[in-house]
């Protein structure tokens, strides 16, 4: 397999303004994601020897299949503390450039307490539940409960920002307030307070706490596919997706965009980052979009969007998919099925708003012999499909499949691969079988330490979230949102116009929420919080998870918009930093390319259909049933995207905006063929007015691809 190609732009400014925003980039998602220090000797190994024996602990849990799940889970948030404090600096002393390079003295003392609080409860964890949770009588069982929380907090602020901190701190307030509680001198509707002991027993000791369900997921499941995505793209998967979307889409009509989305779908299989996947795809795609004509910003919000909406594609959907499926008590293979056809729908529209992107803009697409071979990138690179169709295969093929299994079946089949394609290449260029393979080891060494970074902030961040959650429980405060918001919807007699008010209240908390929380994180506690009062005032079974997949679907599509949404939006900022554009037009355009999204939550609420649903059952729906719902729904996303654009075949004027906003609005819900027909109707009349109008216009000039 021969190495991959990258474009090179005949701007040699535009070409180093590139490169020093590439390691401004990789240097942000380093900062965010996976630790902002770059530490050498001991400990640097140090690190490594952690991140790899993580991932060989959760591998032998994953084969063993029978490990306690408190036992399992304590470990798991260890771990995470451990490399937590030695890789994550506090956000203060993070600088762009000036990394720092050793461990300062603080931060061990840090990662021992917190990971010596985490074993402890591990380790103590019967003899707690025995004696009915953590008594102010052993002083030892409430400081280890303490610490852990105080620690959680410090390690979610460096390790995923202040937003989840903050609204943990204030949870944490509220439980304390009341007549019982810590805090007497204020007193709340839903609860008596609760005092010191009896809350970090909660949220320390109790099921529905830090080691709750969250984590619990995070620990069994999540880790591996994580690690699977790290193998597999260190297999060098994530490149050979690239140049076969390139090969395919290049040439056409804003090619480059085109290849970018395509791209970023299929590294969203394997990947539930959306900055990583900015920066991933976006040092080849970015500078390719700006030689073709697409301005600074505009390649930047492409990349973005088609990243972001990675978290989107089965099977990871970003690490949320496996807790959407727990929360659901749905099998996993239920679930990604559901989601294929709303994934497939929000890529299409995409497509859909870079075609129009390039007919605003009059933009050819690349030559051929700037682009690389399909057939020959097809042959040198087919074997990587073999371990992704074995897990998605087995997955959905079988309803008995366990899918921490499968996934440690592929990553074990790709371990082999990695060695073998080392072997291989070693073979034809001269390093011999012993250099090729220990080549081979280090790559995989490097993989898993990758995945055991990638993981810290998903594991800090479902146990954060299970304060929230655990507060939630014990308090009511569920209840007594789902009270205020109900007084809101009975302002409104109509049921759909109370429907549709709770969903735009949803939507605009998912939205603020995602500015300062990650996807998974957002999703957990809309799940707790919003998702249930959406069920009560639309009158839904929660019981059913047909009735209650559309609403998870529609939060989680929401927590998503928000890595786009300004004044955030670190995806915006890597992508303008590859881009050398303004981050905040970046982040505005990538959200206006995102609004699609939106309207296609909203078409999964009203027309559960294209979750396959029907009959009241998931799965009751047979694809080829489903099939007039997807044309339907994709012209919606037409009609809207030319509508938010103001573009369909040339610019729209404000009436004809209106007539496209219209059908897409009515294609929300198909409830007949005649309003679908309407529909269609108006549009052709929108594309048949302009073609009249751009009769006795002369054409524009196409810019020629350099």
């Amino acid at each position: 397999m021969s190495d991959p190609t990258r474009p090179i732009s005949s701007d040699p400014s535009l070409e180093q303004q590139l490169t020093e925003g590439e390691k401004k980039a990789l240097e942000m998602v380093e900062a965010a994601e996976t630790g902002g220090r770059k530490l050498f000797g001991w400990q640097a190994w140090l690190v490594t020897a952690i991140a790899v024996s993580w991932c060989l602990f959760q591998m032998y849990a994953a084969q063993v299949g029978t490990m306690v799940p408190t036992t399992l889970r304590a470990i798991h948030l260890a771990f995470a503390f451990a490399l937590g404090f030695l890789v994550f600096p506090f956000p203060f002393k993070r600088k762009v450039g000036k990394p720092e390079t050793k461990v300062p003295w603080y931060d061990w003392i840090l990662a021992a307490l917190a990971t010596v609080s985490a074993l402890y409860f591990f380790i103590n964890y019967a003899g707690i539940a025995n004696n009915g949770g953590i008594r102010p009588d052993v002083p030892l069982d409430l400081w280890a409960g303490s610490a852990l929380v105080v620690l959680l907090l410090v390690a979610a602020w460096r390790t995923i920002g202040i937003a989840m901190p903050i609204i943990s701190i204030a949870f944490i307030l509220f439980a304390f307030m009341g007549a019982k509680g810590l805090i007497k001198s204020i007193q709340t509707p839903f609860h008596g307070g609760y005092t010191w002991p009896q809350l970090m027993g909660q949220l320390a000791t109790n099921t529905e706490g830090i080691f709750g369900t969250a984590i619990g997921v995070s620990a069994q499941i999540v880790f591996l596919f994580v690690l699977f995505g790290a193998v597999f793209d260190k297999l060098g998967a994530g490149d050979w997706f690239m140049r076969i979307a390139q090969g395919l889409l290049g040439s056409f009509r804003g090619g480059a965009a085109k290849a970018s989305i395509v791209s970023s779908a299929l590294n969203g299989i394997i990947s539930g980052s959306a900055v990583s996947n900015v920066v991933t795809g976006g040092n080849i795609t970015i500078g390719t979009m700006i030689r073709t004509g697409y301005s600074r910003e505009k390649a930047g919000a492409i990349e973005v969007a088609s990243s972001s909406n990675g978290q989107l594609m089965p099977p990871v959907m970003g690490a949320a998919a496996f807790i959407m499926a727990q929360n659901l008590n749905i099998e996993y293979r239920s679930l990604i099925l559901a989601a294929a056809i709303p994934a497939f729908l929000c890529y299409a529209g995409l497509l859909v708003v870079s075609h129009i992107e390039a007919l605003k803009l009059g933009l050819r697409g690349l030559p051929r012999s700037e682009l690389p071979r399909l057939r020959k990138t097809l042959v040198e690179g087919w074997y990587y499909l073999l371990p992704l169709g074995y897990l998605i295969g087995v997955l959905t093929a079988n309803p008995d499949a366990n899918p921490e299994r499968i996934a440690l079946n592929t990553i074990l089949m790709m371990m082999v691969m990695m060695i073998v394609q080392e072997v291989f290449w070693g073979s034809r260029d001269g390093r011999g079988f012993g250099k090729a393979a220990a080549d081979g080891l280090r790559k995989l060494i490097e993989a898993f330490e990758a995945g055991a970074r990638s993981m810290i902030g998903i594991a800090i961040a479902t146990a954060a979230a299970g304060i929230i959650v655990g507060i939630v429980t014990i308090t009511g405060l569920g209840f007594g949102l789902a009270d205020v918001v109900q007084g809101v919807a009975n302002l409104f007699s109509n049921q759909f116009v109370r429907i549709l008010v709770v969903l735009m209240m949803g939507q605009l908390i998912a939205l603020v929420l995602g500015m300062g929380l990650p996807t998974t994180a957002n999703y957990i506690l809309m799940s707790a919080l919003i998702v249930p009062i959406i069920a009560r005032i639309a009158g839904l079974d929660t019981g059913n998870p047909a009735q209650m997949l559309p609403v998870h679907m529609f939060v989680f599509y929401f927590g998503i918009m928000a890595d786009s949404t300004p004044p955030v939006a670190l995806a915006a900022f890597a992508a303008a930093a590859i881009s050398g554009g303004d981050p905040v037009k970046t982040g505005v355009q990538a959200f206006q390319y995102e609004l699609r999204t939106a309207l296609l939550a909203y078409m999964m609420f009203f027309n559960p259909q294209l979750l396959l649903i029907a009959n009241n059952r998931l799965g009751g729906l047979p694809l080829g049933e489903a099939i007039p719902m997807v044309i339907f729904a994709f012209i919606g996303l037409v009609a809207f995207s030319a509508a938010t654009l103001m573009y369909f075949h040339r610019r729209t004027n404000i009436v004809q905006f209106l007539m496209l906003l219209v059908a897409a609005f009515i294609l929300i819900i198909p409830t007949h063929i005649l309003y679908n027909l309407a529909a269609l109707g108006l549009m052709a009349v929108v594309y048949a007015w302009q073609r009249a109008g751009s009769r006795n216009e002369p054409p524009g000039r196409l810019p020629q691809a350099a």
